[in-house]
């Protein structure tokens, strides 16, 4: 099967924006007590920014500190397709990643460097993708990629010098968003705001926040199950 129906269109958008995105990738609360982005732009109006090597330099650290991480997320998004999500996720260096929705509808999206799938359990599907040219551009991945390489893929900004709050532009003209905020806390990525294409902003914020544990190797391995519609794309 080749072709996809309307619903099913719109259903992978919108799982692409949820991984993630990524962020990877703001991507990013005890933790979820830190400001909004927003937020930190109103409290430090006097702070100056820092400049783009020394931004892509912290949270290049940051990152590169993140090995593995799991923890729980809420996600709303405003504009055309608005909705509120949560579930879990989990990643792993190198480019392994988990994103599993629980409510109000059940989806998984589980990327392991190559190959990247996306399951909608309603819908009885099963999509994938192959991600070796998407992966710079994908804000979930963020989280699961190689930090040092991520200042290829975007221009990265630090609007504040004294808040560990980053705002990442992508350099292609494909990418899918224009424009993604990280904020951490204690070294951990806590909340992700994501601008996309469509104007639409998706805010994803993580609690229950693990840093570096341990991950089974079958947490992003993915098997359809019996009866479910394969797509490749």
């Amino acid at each position: 099967m080749t072709l996809l129906n309307k619903q099913t269109i719109e259903q992978t958008t919108t799982l692409k924006q949820k991984i993630m995105s990524g962020a990877l990738a703001g991507v990013l609360m005890t933790s979820l007590g830190v400001a909004a982005p927003m937020m930190a732009l109103t409290q430090s109006a006097t702070a100056a920014p820092a400049d783009n090597l020394t931004a892509a330099t912290r949270l290049n650290k940051l990152l590169t500190n993140t090995k593995s991480m799991t923890a729980n997320f809420s996600q709303t998004t405003k504009g055309a397709s608005s909705g509120t999500f949560s579930g879990s996720m989990s990643v792993q260096r190198p480019n392994n990643f988990r994103w599993e929705t629980k409510s109000p509808s059940q989806q998984l999206i589980i990327a392991n460097g190559s190959s990247m799938w996306v399951y909608d359990k309603d819908l009885e599907q099963a999509t994938k993708q192959n991600v070796d040219s998407q992966v710079g551009n994908t804000p979930a991945l963020l989280l699961s990629g190689d930090p040092s390489k991520i200042d290829q893929s975007f221009k990265i900004t630090q609007p504040y010098d004294n808040k560990n709050y980053y705002v990442l532009y992508p350099k292609s003209d494909s990418a899918s968003f224009k424009s993604l905020s990280m904020s951490f806390s204690g070294g951990k990525p806590v909340m992700m705001v994501l601008n996309d294409t469509l104007g639409q902003t998706t805010t994803i914020k993580f609690s229950g926040i693990k840093l570096n544990p341990s991950i089974s190797s079958s947490k992003f391995k993915f098997t359809p199950p019996k009866g479910v519609d394969i797509i490749n794309q």
